[in-house]
């Protein structure tokens, strides 16, 4: 039995594809098959199939991962100064205050109702009457000032009087009402003593001021008991003078 023209069956066979054909190969010829691609047989195996990655891909992630770990630390570290200011800084006892009042134009911070104990509100609030009291009376005297400076007091005594303003309003303040302030608030024994030093001073100034002798204060720059006295006193005897003077000169008149 011959065999020498037994097909193989191993053999590949070509095909010739028309490209006229939409693919389908031409009657008689052989069919070139392309041979199949290997596949692995397993997992871990030296002849799997790998992935390539870009390695622009993985610089960009690295890139962008050192990024954020650096934005993180320096994220951290201002929120350790910050840290560190807020507790140096509570305990130097040093507070830092919004400016609240007046609410028209805020110079200083003031709520007693929120940030000073019940019991000693009452105090505080008197203490608040008394610092705006010498700011009344200051502005007070000069305006008095001022209508005798017109009258003919002299201009030194209208500058003395606006000096004592100047000077009187913001210190009252700064000597022993805000120490006063933070000592209810803080319950510091230092501070009840620097206010209990500078409020006598002030209650000195305050008495001294309402007698207002000229042994100090340049003339009538005070408006004080002493000073209206001598005004009105200067009024009387000018008034007097000039009521002798009329009654002298109706007497000349008549016959």
């Amino acid at each position: 039995m011959n065999r020498h023209h037994d097909p193989n069956p191993f053999d590949e066979e070509e095909v010739e594809v028309n490209p006229f054909s939409n693919g389908v190969p031409a009657p008689g010829s052989k069919a070139r098959v392309p041979p199949a691609a290997s596949a692995p047989l397993g997992f871990g195996q030296k002849h799997d199939a790998t992935v390539d990655i870009p390695l622009d891909t993985m610089n960009d992630s690295k890139q962008k991962a050192k990024e954020l770990a650096s934005w993180e630390a320096d994220l951290k570290r201002r929120e350790n100064d910050i840290k560190r200011r807020e507790d140096a800084i509570s305990k130097a006892g040093v507070t830092v205050d919004d400016k609240n009042w007046p609410p028209f134009f805020p110079i200083i911070h003031h709520d007693i109702a929120n940030e000073i104990p019940a019991h000693a509100q009452r105090l505080q609030y008197l203490a608040f009457a008394s610092w705006l009291g010498i700011v009344l009376c200051l502005v007070f005297n000069v305006l008095a000032v001022i209508i005798c400076w017109i009258r003919g007091g002299g201009v030194k005594i209208f500058f003395l009087a606006t000096i004592y303003a100047l000077l009187g309003c913001p210190l009252s303040y700064v000597l022993w009402y805000r120490p006063l302030y933070r000592a209810m608030r803080t319950d510091s024994a230092f501070k009840f003593g620097w206010f209990f030093l500078f409020y006598l001073i002030h209650i000195g100034f305050c008495i001294f001021a309402a007698i207002a002798p000229p042994i100090v204060f340049h003339g009538k720059s005070l408006t004080g008991i002493l000073a209206a006295i001598d005004v009105f006193s200067d009024h009387v005897l000018v008034g007097g003078e000039q009521v002798r003077n009329s009654q002298y000169g109706v007497g000349i008149l008549l016959p």
